[in-house]
């Protein structure tokens, strides 16, 4: 697409403030427009993906985001230092700062971004929502949290300067408003540095629906569609699609004219997302307006085929835009790979990430690579992986499709989640809403009944191990099979909790056979790849093996198996009531007056943890005495340290 650029700002080299996917992705645009490129990175991402991408790096000593990504100064100083004259905010740490984008442009770098006062306009929701209401936006009607009645729940907590979903908390009965403010307030200080919460209605079974705009600084303001964005965990999102499915015309014009005087009425540049909440009888209600690339772009650049990182850049530059955006085509869906086990209460995951390998029939941008490293400080995204296709049926099935066929080995992750979900009978039909999860979340996670996969797979497994290595000596390689029949051998081995036994007669000359499995044959077996034919059927897994874990990946699905007897759980040695961090992470609160000696009860809020940007309550297991308490807020703790004890009561 062709911009006109009536005073044009010729930019040459950008520094993206940002890190991980949207980092490399920003420079992905950056170096097609034939511009130099600058990283900057904590102690932590001295490695990662987007240091390596870039032309030049610049350190922010620490790990802390505090330390580093929001220290606009230090940002600052680098841009300047690496000779950029520009700054790209991606989305996430600095990117809706307005004091940041005036401190950018003070110091003579240009803003990738809307004007600062746009900003400031919508930073708070409370004050966004006056402005809303003023240009004639639908609304929710705000509650008074503090006089809210039974006939006002449910209710739902919102920070003021909050988004992806910290400082939210769901209300539905007046005895757990008061903890619920409390705890709200407190995340969003901790991660907004404003601890403004408001209320409003809590609409059931809604659907979070948003429209992408994209404005110049000469009165141009598109509308590039919509985007559903309803399957969501803790209120932040996981599958997203374009267009919004379902919606009426009338609708979709309507959500179309109020994005466009939500910008307007705050005089809006650059790339921006206005986000609605629509009821289950098609009411639309203003919700906020991420002043920024949202993380889901990607499903609106497949369906109108624009770039718009390289808008934005232009847009940065003086250009003006066309009065009409592109024709959309077809249908795109994004689903959000994350490090986290969801049947654990969504717990993110750290560690090395041995292999991501996913089909290239889809688009995927991630800040990850084989043999990285997934850090405790930051988000647990892995990667985005999208599909665009003629219609939303053939999107949705290439996407799961391409899920399932992923090679991921080092982390648990939520792909086995996201290919059901997008096989699921309520996604399928397109019947959408927030509270897909609550309904569904226990089903999705659970094994499938009479699955042999995992059978199958630690057979795999275990014939991998035994097979020889292609390049040993002759006679190394023809022992592995030279025992004698009468010497059956067996390995055991655990996968998600379940213990599978594998027991084979091992050959002179030719592939072990097979003991307690009947209709299963093998047909080859290496140190790499397992050929099984079940019941007639030829079926090949792909074996990895990395440290004490061994990675199969079939048709029939992906399992990480390891051998029998595996590591100590730190629960096995630790007393009694001993509350252990279920992960690496942050002591942001502990209980109000809770001490050594204190009563506590089954169920209540002890500590709280913060790991990878969410929150976890560490809750006492039984009714008794606190007897010991080795945490304090603000403390660095690793997975498995005892942070309390609670003495059962007699």
């Amino acid at each position: 697409m062709t911009l006109n650029t009536p005073h044009p700002t010729n930019l040459t080299s950008l520094l993206v403030a940002n890190r991980g996917e949207i980092a490399v992705r920003v420079f992905r645009t950056a170096r097609a427009l034939g511009l130099d490129t600058v990283a900057v990175h904590s102690d932590p991402d001295a490695d990662a993906l987007h240091v390596r991408a870039a032309d030049a790096a610049v350190r922010l000593p620490g790990a802390a985001p505090a330390d580093t990504y929001l220290r606009g100064d230090l940002v600052i100083a680098a841009a300047l230092a690496a000779g950029a004259d520009a700054v790209h905010p991606g989305y996430g740490f600095l990117s809706e700062n307005a004091d940041f984008a005036r401190a950018v442009r003070a110091a003579g770098l240009t803003w990738v971004g809307p004007p600062p006062a746009a900003m400031e306009a919508m930073a708070s929701k409370t004050r966004a929502k006056e402005l809303m209401r003023a240009a004639g936006v639908p609304l929710l009607d705000p509650v008074d949290p503090h006089a809210a009645t039974a006939a006002d729940l449910p209710l739902l907590l919102k920070a003021a300067a909050g988004g992806g979903g910290r400082g939210m908390r769901v209300v539905r009965d007046l005895d757990s408003l008061k903890e619920s403010l409390e705890a709200a307030s407190a995340e969003a200080l901790s991660a907004f540095g404003d601890g403004e919460v408001f209320a409003e209605p809590y609409v059931e079974r809604g659907r979070h629906v948003e429209v992408q705009v994209l404005a110049d600084s000469h009165g141009t303001v598109w509308a590039l569609g919509t985007r559903d964005c309803s399957l969501q965990r803790r209120h932040q999102k996981v599958i997203e699609e374009a267009p919004a499915p379902g919606l009426p015309e009338a609708l979709r014009t309507t959500l179309h004219e109020a994005a466009v005087a939500a910008a307007r009425a705050v005089s809006y540049e650059g790339a921006g997302t206005v986000e609605f909440l629509v009821t289950a009888d098609g009411r639309p209600y203003f919700l906020e307006m991420n002043t920024r690339l949202q993380v889901e772009h990607p499903v609106t650049e497949a369906v109108f085929g624009l770039d718009l990182v390289a808008l934005q850049l232009r847009i940065a530059e003086g250009a003006a835009l066309p009065l009409d955006p592109p024709t959309p085509a077809g249908h795109a869906v994004e689903a959000r790979l994350y490090a986290e086990d969801p049947s654990a209460d969504w717990r993110p995951q750290t560690g090395v990430l041995h292999t991501l390998d996913v089909p290239s029939t889809v688009r995927v941008d991630t800040g990850f690579t084989d043999g990285d490293t997934v850090s405790v400080h930051y988000d647990p995204m892995l990667a985005k992986v999208v599909a665009h296709a003629p219609t939303r049926a053939e999107a949705v099935r290439a996407l799961a499709h391409a899920l399932a066929g992923a090679r991921i080995h080092g982390l648990i992750t939520n792909r086995e989640l996201l290919v059901r979900s997008l096989r699921h009978p309520e996604f399928a039909a397109a019947r959408l809403d927030t509270g897909f999860y609550e309904r569904h979340l226990t089903a999705l996670t659970e094994a499938t009944p009479d699955d042999r996969a995992p059978v199958l797979s630690a057979l795999a497994a275990a014939l991998a191990d035994s097979a020889p290595e292609p390049d040993a000596p002759l006679a190394t390689r023809l022992g592995g099979w030279r025992n004698l029949r009468s010497q059956p051998q067996s390995r055991r081995y655990t996968a998600a909790g379940t213990e599978y036994e594998v027991r084979y007669h091992p050959s002179r000359s030719g592939p072990p056979e097979l003991i307690d499995h009947p209709g299963v044959r093998v047909l080859s077996a290496a140190r790499d790849a397992v050929t099984l034919e079940v019941d007639g059927v030829r079926r090949l897994f792909h074996v990895k093996q990395k440290s004490n874990t061994t990675y199969v990946d079939s048709v029939l699905g992906s399992r990480a198996l390891t051998p029998v007897p595996r590591f100590e759980d730190p629960q096995d040695r630790t007393e009694p009531g001993s509350l252990l961090a279920p992960m690496p992470g942050t002591v942001v609160r502990v209980a109000e007056g809770l001490a050594a000696g204190s009563p506590v009860t089954a169920g209540q809020p002890l500590l709280w943890l913060e790991a990878m940007k969410m929150e976890h309550r560490i809750l006492a297991p039984a009714s008794g005495t606190l007897t010991a308490l080795h945490a304090v807020t603000g403390q660095q703790v690793e997975f498995g340290a005892l942070l309390a004890v609670v003495q059962e009561e007699a």
